[in-house]
């Protein structure tokens, strides 16, 4: 068999098709506003995308102001409207504008996909005088989106709204050498997000925890292991997201995960393995 086909055959296994029912779907976001964080690539722009034939509005915040800009072009001629908001969200200002452009909304806010993230594949030895990766990855991946929440919990309650989280299965396997730092920041909004999923329920806020496996965005191109491994696409990943707005699932956990945690469990046993890879430093 062709190594293509081979290829095709795992990703198909390991990532089975998704159907999404578009009307359903239509009929949940008729006049509803969605926030989505990470908008201009990967998981963010394609759900964008997906989204762009609804009647919906569309926050979209990332920090690239032009990519926003072209992606609102795209979408609004279809039924969309599209609001672009450029933002660091690691910035305490641009942090503040956000919220207070969010507070102002005529109409409250409805759905949040937080997807925003930062990925860092480093060695403990290579981070000794490396703190501040540790730091900038914590205020992305935990800081920021706890900030976020926090701020907009009473918006969501008032339109009994909806949270899907952009998690990790990394954060349910035993952590893997060189990836402290990306490992650490995801775990500890997964163990926010659970902890605080039950009081926001009782809100009338549904909450959504996706653990995704690998997802081939621009995250994952500077680790060079990833480049050839099986990986979801960004339009799969959307597609997921618009059956969970519909359906108001609480987790999506890939089938394969409990396979996953041993194998984890073995290599994490192999200390040899980690001292001949050699110290990692992909980072973006």
């Amino acid at each position: 068999m062709p190594s293509a086909s081979l290829h095709s055959l795992l990703s198909n296994l390991l990532f089975p098709p998704t159907k999404i029912n578009k009307q359903k779907l239509e009929r949940q976001l008729a006049g509803k506003t969605v926030l989505i964080t990470g908008a201009s690539s990967g998981i963010g722009e394609q759900l964008a995308y997906l989204l762009s034939e609804m009647r919906v509005h569309l926050i979209l915040v990332a920090r690239r102001e032009a990519k926003l800009l072209a992606m609102k072009s795209d979408i609004e001629v279809k039924a969309a409207h599209v609001s672009v908001f450029p933002a660091d969200l690691r910035d305490p200002k641009d942090m503040e504008r956000l919220l207070t452009f969010l507070h102002q909304l005529p109409d409250g806010l409805d759905i949040v996909i937080s997807n925003a993230g930062h990925s860092i594949n480093r060695s403990i030895r290579e981070s000794l005088d490396r703190y501040h990766d540790f730091t900038r990855t914590m205020a992305i991946n935990y800081f920021a989106p706890v900030q976020l929440l926090l701020s907009i919990i009473p918006l969501l309650e008032q339109n009994q709204g909806h949270i899907i989280n952009m998690s990790t299965v990394n954060v349910m396997l035993i952590p893997m050498p060189h990836w402290a730092a990306y490992q650490a920041s995801k775990s500890a909004f997964d163990t926010w997000f659970r902890s605080a999923a039950p009081e926001l329920n009782t809100m009338g806020i549904a909450t959504t925890s996706m653990y995704l496996p690998l997802v081939r965005t621009p995250m994952i191109l500077s680790t060079a292991a990833y480049r050839k491994l099986p990986a979801m696409s960004p339009e799969h990943v959307a597609k997921m997201i618009g059956n969970a707005i519909y359906t108001r699932k609480q987790t999506f956990k890939p089938w394969w995960l409990i396979f996953g945690g041993l194998a984890s469990l073995f290599f994490r046993t192999m200390p040899r393995l980690s001292r001949k890879k050699g110290n990692g430093h992909e980072d973006v």
